[in-house]
């Protein structure tokens, strides 16, 4: 760099001005004349604009001062990201950040930043805007819309190239590599490359778009070569013999179907046996491929549960990684066809897993990283495998934006960005707020390539059946005076929200507060006071025991969110002398084994007493046929999950499942929220209703719910403290009677 260019670089303003023409956009409302694609394109030019990241040009700032590679770095964040500056129009630029990858709008905050730098330099923009005219030829990969490989011709490109080039590309569609001719690329490359040597010129090859040609034809290669070795497909016999047990139907369908996609979601229902499928999966992979390194990631409690089901289907050794970090370091070291590690681990040794490079990439419970911006998601995004086999019974929770974490683990292309899905499938009102979804049934098929999903009702022959009962309990007098004195609260915030459509932080506390205490309240006053014991589910659930145990055989798993509400029962179990054992996150996993071994083999251990800890990856189905959740969640993928651990693969009993809700409480209320995430999750994955609709918001329709089930409390901001005040004396009165203690 000259002196006079130097100066001229130290003058130059961080962000580029900002001009009177361009309003400022909303991120949340899109403005009514401007496409959804031009609207996201105009945030990330303004939000790029506004930053002050560090850029340095890795090329030779003499030579090429705009149309160069740059490093854009973010101080407070430590992230830095390679910039290939081109021109102006979407898929000009390249960037190696996530979001450029899968946004399919071919720019991003780093691109424009840069962008609006060089724009303000001294004969920036003019630069800009007379195009990129390269002294080199190069085959590069477009982002803006669906990816397409593309040639960029450079300046007198030899004859000798174009001429190929002309017969492979289509020159008058931007220089497309047609999708049908992918496989000819390489032969392209090798004769285009001599050519334009012989004439001294110089062919770039951008390492992207050679792998994604090599993705593409690899899996053309898994489909011919399954199609060969098993011509009747899922009811080739070769498969039923692939591991030790003969598998099912269905699952050697699962596995054939992971082994052909190479990335894929398994979704099937819990129960249905995910894990001997991805077993068999990974046994096709390595019997036909040569996979020889697998990692599985799964919760800590199933560590040791996955190594079991590999020696016992497979017949294969794997190792569980833990122990110090200079231990697992050392486990790195060996040999070993398939490591397991939990999603914390993996966090801490990154490092140690990109150095080994797994080939196939196990990940268990995959509804653990639904939230992308978790420290474990991030890490997961980073393992760079050719295969992945992500397992979830409940991949759509809550949110449509959860899918996009968890599919991104398969493809990060697949269903789009998220801005895309949102735009097309959310619902919203006339204030932007989100009141439904519609054509779900589109996500449904846009998944169908690497989604693979079966419900329980498909398979209905190899399980049984199974009851569900909701059984109303009525409240005491005490329990409804923490309830309704906590539900005051809640219409409160409720109606200030309503009013001004705005919650402070300490407003959101309170009402997570008031409702948490609500939804206590339904089981005991214990888990509120941890005095008194006032509650009836309790009492209702010995009573049905009583009834059930009169088999000699019978058991039953007993859930609830809470802790307390296990301490509560426990003492009337003890009252009748009937074993149990107690299954909760603060159990170490090496002792969690020890339990379910206890409550399988042990006739006198009649009860499994469990929080949302055993919800997920413990089978139970051996030695119950019953179960009891003693609340419900929020969220009916849980409900599922706990049901899950009964009513699965092996159950050869029909199975009750009996739901105890308080009458008139909150927990009458969450029936209705119950109803329409189901209503969501079938939607998309069970080829349910394509659209769901609600009367108003979420946070509306719930609360409107929660009104109904506590009464005319009012709904106005003054509303009188005196009934708290009351139901404050009530319960200090009963707390000084001796008839207020727990039993």
């Amino acid at each position: 760099m000259t002196m006079h260019s130097a100066r001229a670089s130290r003058k130059a303003p961080k962000t580029a001005p900002k001009s009177a023409a361009e309003p400022r956009l909303s991120r949340q409302r899109r403005p009514l004349q401007m496409a959804a694609d031009d609207w996201q394109r105009a945030l990330r030019r303004q939000f790029g604009r506004e930053q002050v990241f560090e850029l340095k040009n890795l090329g030779d700032a003499r030579l090429a001062p705009i149309f160069s590679e740059f490093s854009v770095g973010n101080a407070a964040s430590g992230g830095r990201y390679r910039v290939a500056i081109r021109g102006t129009a979407p898929g000009d630029n390249l960037c190696t950040c996530l979001d450029f990858a899968t946004n399919d709008l071919g720019t991003c905050k780093h691109i424009e930043f840069t962008l609006a730098r060089l724009a303000a330099r001294r004969g920036g923009a003019a630069a800009l805007a007379g195009g990129f005219l390269p002294p080199y030829s190069e085959v590069y990969l477009h982002h803006a819309g669906q990816r397409t490989v593309r040639l960029r011709p450079g300046a007198d490109c030899p004859r000798a190239v174009l001429e190929p080039a002309r017969q492979l590309f289509d020159a008058p569609a931007g220089w497309v590599l047609p999708w049908a001719r992918l496989g000819e690329l390489d032969d392209f490359i090798a004769v285009a490359t001599k050519a334009a040597a012989s004439a001294g010129h110089e062919l770039r090859v951008d390492e992207r778009a050679l792998a994604f040609v090599a993705q593409v034809r690899d899996a053309e290669h898994r489909q011919q070569v399954l199609a060969q070795a098993y011509p009747k497909g899922a009811a080739d016999k070769g498969l039923a013999k692939l591991l030790k047990p003969r598998l099912y139907p269905y699952q050697a369908e699962g596995a054939l179907f992971a082994a052909r996609a190479g990335r894929v979601l398994l979704g099937d229902e819990m129960g249905l046996g995910k894990t001997v499928q991805a077993i068999a999966g990974a046994e096709l992979l390595a019997r036909h491929f040569g996979v020889q390194r697998v990692l599985v990631v799964c919760p800590t409690s199933l560590k040791h549960q996955w190594q079991r089901e590999i020696a016992r289907f497979a017949g294969r050794p794997a190792q569980v990684l833990q122990g110090l970090r200079l231990a697992r370091q050392q486990q790195y070291r060996e040999e070993a066809f398939c490591r397991i590690t939990s999603y914390e681990t993996l966090v801490r040794d990154l490092d140690l897993v990109q150095a080994w490079s797994p080939e196939l990439l196990i990940v268990d419970e995959a509804q653990r990283v639904k939230n992308w911006n978790t420290v474990a998601s991030r890490a997961l995004k980073r393992v760079d495998s050719a295969y992945a086999f992500v397992l979830t019974g409940t991949p759509l929770e809550n949110r449509l934006e959860e899918l996009i974490s968890i599919v991104q683990l398969v493809d990060q292309h697949r269903l789009g960005p998220t801005w895309r899905l949102l735009h097309e499938h959310q619902q919203v009102d006339e204030a932007g707020r989100v009141v439904g979804y519609r054509d779900l049934d589109r996500i449904g098929a846009t998944l169908a390539p690497i989604l693979l999903r079966r419900r329980k009702a498909e398979v209905l022959t190899q399980l049984p059946e199974r009851v569900d009962t909701t059984l109303f309990v009525p409240m005491t007098p005490e329990q409804r005076d923490h309830h309704d004195e906590n539900g005051l609260i809640v219409t409160r915030i409720v109606s200030r929200w309503r009013k001004t459509g705005f919650l402070s932080d300490v407003d959101q506390r309170r009402l997570q507060c008031a409702l948490q205490n609500m939804r206590m309240s339904c089981n005991s006053t214990w888990l509120l006071d941890h005095e008194t014991d006032f509650g009836h589910k309790a009492d209702e659930l010995m009573t049905l025991l009583e009834e059930l145990f009169e088999q000699p055989e019978a058991k039953a798993v007993v859930f609830s969110q809470w802790l307390g509400t296990h301490e509560v029962l426990m003492r009337r179990l003890r009252a009748r002398g009937w074993d149990h054992v107690l299954f909760h996150g603060g159990v170490p996993g090496d002792k969690r084994g020890a339990l379910v071994d206890r409550f399988a083999g042990d006739p006198g251990c009649r009860l499994f007493l469990s929080t949302d800890a055993g919800g997920v990856g413990l089978n139970l189905q051996h030695a119950a046929a019953t179960v009891v959740n003693m609340d419900l969640p929020w969220n009916p993928a849980k409900l599922e999950q706990r049901i899950g651990r009964v009513h699965r693969l092996g159950q050869r009993r029909g199975v009750q499942v009996i739901n105890m809700v308080a009458q008139g409480s909150i927990e009458e209320g969450m029936l209705g929220v119950l109803a329409f995430k189901k209503s969501l999750f079938a939607g998309v994955l069970d080829g349910g209703d394509s659209a769901v609709f609600m009367n108003g918001t979420r946070l509306a329709k719930f609360m409107e719910s929660v009104d109904e089930v506590t009464g005319a409390m009012g709904t106005a901001e003054e509303a009188s403290a005196a009934p708290v005040a009351a139901a404050q004396r009530r319960r200090r009165r009963r707390r000084r009677s001796p008839k207020s203690t727990r039993p």
